[in-house]
């Protein structure tokens, strides 16, 4: 199985006048299908890891490949053309405009890509809508959907335009445990039926054990992977 993402010797140091490590000489490999879950505490360098992943951040040193294309060397138009085709992002703020109903949100990542949407697309989007179980709430306002609801919208969002890899920040920081335990099994069922390669940042062990793959952050490095 090959792998989509590789980070070689990655070290990241924050500041001019007084320098802070956050990650130290970090490699990670992640193969192409697997369902991986990153843990660690408060200001490990877990976000900024998966920042690194994502191209929203660059390494100070070390080398970045993300589906066989190294990143740390790419300018700021071909890492966004990256992003919007091989990444799917999915946030503990789910980042939803207000004033579009869910179906209108989830279309967004294709419009900016693409402009117009095909009718073909806007089929794919009531699919991606009825993965999630929100067929009757697709056109309601963001504003007027629960927390569940607009977390599902932000998972069809980030599967739009059929990203390899999902990279997921704490998704379900804001939501209760039964509602989180609903969002983590529609995340492996995606996993299992797309193939889509996911790494879930989580704070929660019990979640984090459901993964095919746990990587404990400590201190910037890399202090378990089981």
């Amino acid at each position: 199985m090959r792998n989509v993402i590789e980070l070689k010797n990655i070290n990241k140091v924050y500041g001019e006048q007084i320098k802070t490590q956050v990650l130290f000489d970090l490699d990670l490999a992640i193969p192409e299908g697997s369902f991986n879950s990153i843990i660690g505490q408060s200001g490990s360098g877990k976000s900024t890891l998966l920042n690194i992943v994502g191209t929203l951040d660059q390494p100070t040193s070390g080398e970045v490949y993300i589906n066989g294309k190294r990143t740390d060397q790419m300018k700021k138009d071909e890492l966004a053309a990256l992003r919007n085709e091989t990444l799917g992002f999915i946030f503990q703020f789910h980042y939803l405009l207000p004033e579009f109903t869910a179906l209108e949100n989830v279309l967004i990542p294709y419009r900016i890509q693409y402009g117009s949407v095909p009718k073909e697309k806007l089929a794919r989007a009531h699919e991606l809508m009825d993965l999630v179980g929100l067929e009757k709430v697709k056109n309601n306002l963001a504003s007027n959907m629960s927390g569940g609801q607009q977390q599902r919208t932000a998972i069809a969002r980030a599967l739009m335009n059929d990203p390899k890899i999902i990279l997921a920040d704490e998704p379900t920081g804001n939501l209760d445990s039964d509602t989180t335990e609903v969002i983590y099994n529609l995340l492996r069922e995606i996993n299992e039926k797309m193939g889509t390669t996911f790494v879930v940042i989580t704070h929660d062990r019990r979640i984090a054990e459901k993964a095919d793959r746990i990587i404990e952050i400590k201190d910037g490095r890399i202090a378990m992977d089981i």
